[in-house]
């Protein structure tokens, strides 16, 4: 982040009045502790259930450090903070009103979940205790387990019941969220607790001693003997998904593939994790594995998976029914949240190896453990651009042509992509190239992750770009107010193809399955008549918006208006009408895949 940049947020719905009071509330007490953990920000849709909370945070900390996001919907809230932290690795805190709130929130921190970042949830709800709630409202705003609406996709969950055990509450949050595997944590602190007077001369918890837990070493033993059959494999390959951001992991992770001359297969639901353009990699990445990526990897007799998403159905899709005759070496810790709700596990897959350490680790650990060197490497094939049409309908490939030629010379980071995304569209050359999918494929998520991946991404000289599907735009159109009120500079690209697409193509399937018309597949689907204005609704934000784009003749002028916009700070939208259809690998009609792009 700029140094004016961030001047100039601090300054944005600061207190008028300074506060003369001390300390003297259960919810200041909270402030306090919150004030000493690294949390920037926290995003809110405000409620009466945390007004105590409110209060503390603007007349006690005068919003700072955290200083409040305001937003326009609880879902959007959690997935700003689930965008900062997909590029900074770090939480945000975010403060969600009672039951009726939480329930808003609920796909977002699902998505949030899958995607396993960390993340601070501050719930609330009405007195506890009956003979504390007003009428009516109260009572609705009330319930005896909240946090049972999430706890199946949270990593833990609490509800003091007094002061000194909120602050045990919020340290041990803070501590579980950020220790590996990350996800998300959820504190419900009771209204009546909040608004309780509190004096203590007691010191606040000193935070630093109750750090993260350090991430487990991989044992040395299944390191030696995974780099002896990696060593000695003729045709190694490495699964890489769930990677941090870190250019020096990202480094390693290149010097292990080259040193086994390894075969390298990542995805679009995860971020940038190796560049794609290497002679290495072993073709575009998808949502789904590609039937040629599928083919190669039928030639490998060792795989290494780092953190692999779905390890058991990729094995499964290269050799099927289970008889992969590969030797699995799984290097991850996301066993260790697992659970008997939610199938965010995947299939069991069959493995040789196990590490039970951060992908990190181990590929370091790895190359200390294999000879210095590497093999011959094959030689790379030059990428062939697609034929862009001069004029005409445009397609996501046009887009994505005119788009790097808009930006040639930047570094771009794609914060989201839309389900009729290319892999060979955009090739990742660093590890903010591209910051992953919305983990829980929830439709709505991409607007608000780009808001928190763009503030997160502030001074680091890159353009932050999405691309989102028009029906994830119309859900979370809102989430763009944020960005434009707490100037955080972003463009979004709708590539909007006006339609629920992929339930067309579900549709399609089951006509021909039972012999019935494929040509009613748009019935229910299309978002048509009327079109609704994407542009007039970015503007309704205080975004700049252009569009709707229609011929392919005026996409580049388009694109290079918005760049400009961006460059120079402003939040934009542009509307652009794409043809309707799936590269390879990007859907998934048979299964899964649900989503508007």
């Amino acid at each position: 982040m700029t140094h004016e940049r961030k001047t100039e947020r601090a300054a944005i719905d600061q207190p008028l009045l300074p506060n003369a009071v001390e300390d003297g509330w259960g919810s200041d007490r909270i402030a306090r502790l919150l004030s000493r953990f690294d949390l920037p920000y926290i995003c809110l849709n405000p409620g009466a259930s945390y007004r105590g909370l409110h209060d503390s945070l603007v007349n006690l900390l005068g919003n700072r450090a955290p200083q409040m996001l305001l937003c326009l919907h609880e879902e959007s809230a959690v997935a700003i903070a689930q965008g900062y932290a997909k590029v900074t690795g770090k939480p945000l805190a975010v403060a969600l009103h009672s039951n009726v709130g939480l329930m808003h929130g609920t796909m977002a921190i699902f998505n949030a979940w899958c995607d396993r970042v960390p993340m601070l949830i501050l719930g609330a709800t009405g007195p506890v205790d009956a003979v504390k709630r007003r009428p009516w409202i109260d009572w609705i705003h009330t319930a005896r387990d909240q946090a049972a609406i999430v706890r199946p996709y949270v990593k833990w969950d609490d509800q003091p019941a007094s002061i000194p055990a909120a602050e045990e509450s919020l340290l041990r949050a803070m501590q579980i969220a950020t220790s590996a595997p990350r996800a998300p944590v959820y504190v419900v602190l009771d209204s009546a607790l909040q608004e309780m007077p509190y004096r203590t001369d007691t010191p606040l918890p000193d935070v630093a001693r109750f750090a993260p837990v350090p991430a487990p070493v991989p044992d040395p033993a299944a390191i030696a003997e995974a780099a002896k059959r990696l060593a000695a494999a003729r045709q190694p390959a490495i699964l890489i998904g769930r990677a941090t951001r870190d250019e020096a992991a990202w480094r390693e992770r290149v010097k292990l593939a080259e040193r086994l001359a390894a075969l390298v297969v990542t995805d679009l639901k995860a971020g940038a994790a190796f560049p794609t353009d290497h002679p290495l990699h072993a073709g575009p990445p998808g949502g789904f594995l590609r039937p040629e990526v599928a083919e190669r990897l039928k030639t490998a007799d060792a795989i290494l998976a780092l953190d692999w998403i779905d390890l058991a159905g990729t094995l499964n899709t290269v050799w099927p029914g289970g008889t992969c005759p590969a030797f699995v070496i799984n290097a991850t810790l996301d066993h260790q949240l697992h659970n008997g709700w939610s199938f965010d596990h995947f299939g069991l897959p069959p493995t040789d190896i196990r590490l039970a350490a951060e992908p990190d680790a181990v590929v370091a650990a790895l190359v200390s453990a294999l000879p210095a060197g590497r093999r011959e490497l094959p030689a790379s094939t030059p990428a062939r651009a697609a034929a862009v049409p001069a004029s005409g309908v445009i397609t996501i490939a046009a887009l994505a042509a005119r788009l790097q030629e808009a930006t040639r010379g930047e570094k771009v980071s794609l914060l989201h992509l839309p389900l009729g995304w290319d892999g060979g569209y955009w090739h990742f050359r660093h590890p903010l190239d591209y910051i992953g999918g919305d983990g829980g494929a929830g439709i709505g998520a991409g607007p608000g992750i780009a808001v928190g991946a763009a503030l997160a991404l502030e001074g680091s000289g890159r353009l932050p770009i999405a691309i989102t599907g028009d029906g994830d735009f119309l859900m979370s159109s809102t989430a763009l107010w944020t960005a434009v009120h707490y100037k955080v500079p972003l463009m979004v690209v709708v590539a909007n193809n006006r339609s629920f697409f992929n339930d067309e193509l579900h549709q399609e399937r089951m006509a021909r399955q039972r012999n019935r018309p494929v040509e009613n597949r748009w019935v229910g689907q299309r978002i048509a008549e009327p079109a609704p204005d994407l542009a007039q609704m970015a503007r309704a934000q205080g975004a700049i918006g252009i569009g709707p784009v229609e011929d392919a003749a005026d996409l580049a002028a388009a694109l290079q208006d918005g760049v400009r916009a961006l460059r120079n700070g402003a939040v934009v939208v542009i509307d652009v009408h794409v043809a309707p259809g799936y590269a390879p690998g990007a859907a998934m009609t048979r299964e899964g895949g649900k989503g508007a792009a």
